[in-house]
Formats: C-alpha cells, structure tokens, sequence
C-alpha cells in the first residue's frame, strides 16, 4: 500500500521554512527593496531556493535559463550554485526591471555569472543560439505562455538536462475541472503540465515545494 501524501499546513510550511531555506539578508532586503521599486512579491520562497540550489549543484549545472525574472531572486539564487564560468541567462519583459536584476546583480557579486535580455521571451527565443546548451531551464513567467516556451527552450537544452515550470500547483487549483480562479493562468499551467507529463523527449516528476515545481529530463 502506498504511503499517502502529508499536507502541508501552515505550521509545518513554516517549521521548513525556518529549517530549510536558502534566503540570506540580502535575498529580504531584495524583496523589500523590489516592493519599494513597485515590483510585485511573486518570487519564488526559500524553501524552493534550497531545493534548486541543491538539485543544480548535484547536477554540476554551468548553464542556467531563466524565463521570467522579476526582480531577480531565483536568478541570484541559482547563480549562487553555479561555479565560476558559468551563467544564468535572464530573460524578461520589463526594462525598470530588467535595470533593477543588473544592479542587485553587482551588488551580489554575481554581475559576471548573470546576463539580463530585456524583451518578449518568445521573439527572443525564435532566434537565439548560444554557444553552449543549457543544463537547467527554469519557467517562471506568464502563465498562459508556458507551453510556448516549452517549445521554443526544449531545443536549448542538452541531453540530460532539466526543464522546469514554477507554480505547477497554479495556487492550489491546477485538479480544478473547470477553474475559476484565474481560468487562464490555471489552465495554461494544467496545459504545460501535461505536455511535460507526456512528453516524448522528456521523463518527468512533480515536487509540491513552494507553488509546485514540474520538472522534465531530456532524454
């Protein structure tokens, strides 16, 4: 017989939280700073932090993509993981935030492991080429564009790399029939899911950390 999940409350998010997370003083001076800035607190927690920074580091990962970067705590995070040489490309929409990732980038000490392109991630994917394949993708952006991405990063990645979609659990309603929460956000996570799920190139896994993360192994 299968063991049955544990839910989590609130008690017990909190207790790893407080056990198990990779934020630092400067990682909750970026948030504040980042509300100060008027750029919305949607960034990823410090218990999902850890867990991607473990799973980068045990994979030896040199080569991060990142779709979708707000304020940049995920990117400075995950560049914390990675060796000297390697690099987290940001990808993101807005200039004022693509200039504030920049600054805490310096201010970090990671302004050579972190590389911001301001625009729309689709159009710049069409047509990028890098001279390196990725070890890890990481999706965090607009919901309904995810299997887009997807599709347009898949090719980036090298075999035996990772891709991975943040907020897999789209605020507790991705099980939801007919969403009524945010029906185009939900349903965009519940389309990429799937695809992950049955993709032909990928094996794939779901880990109820933070908001829900799929992942995918190319194979």
């Amino acid at each position: 017989m299968a063991v049955k999940a544990t839910y989590l409350n609130p008690h017990l998010a909190q207790y790893i939280e407080d056990n198990f997370s990779s934020e630092d003083s400067f990682l909750t001076k970026l948030n504040k700073d980042a509300s100060a800035n008027s750029i919305p607190d949607i960034c990823i927690g410090g218990a999902q932090g850890a867990f991607l920074q473990l799973f980068l580091r045990v994979m030896n990962a040199r080569y991060v993509l990142e779709i979708g970067s707000l304020a940049g705590y995920s990117a400075i995070t995950m560049a914390r993981a990675i060796p000297d040489g390697g690099k987290v490309i940001c990808l993101e929409l807005h200039p004022e935030y693509c200039d504030f990732i920049r600054q805490k980038a310096r201010e970090a000490g990671l302004e050579d492991k972190i590389e911001v392109y301001q625009g729309n991630a689709s159009a710049f994917l069409e047509s990028y080429r890098p001279p390196f394949a990725f070890d890890f993708i990481f999706i965090d952006a607009d919901k309904p564009n995810y299997l887009t991405y997807l599709n347009l990063s898949l090719p980036l990645l090298r075999t035996g790399g990772v891709i991975a979609g943040d907020n897999a659990l789209a605020w507790g309603h991705v099980a939801d029939d007919s969403p009524s929460y945010e029906p185009h956000n939900v349903i965009g996570i519940q389309q990429f899911n799937k695809a992950i799920a049955s993709h032909p190139e990928l094996t794939s896994c779901f880990v109820p950390v933070g908001d829900g993360m799929v992942m995918g192994l190319k194979k």
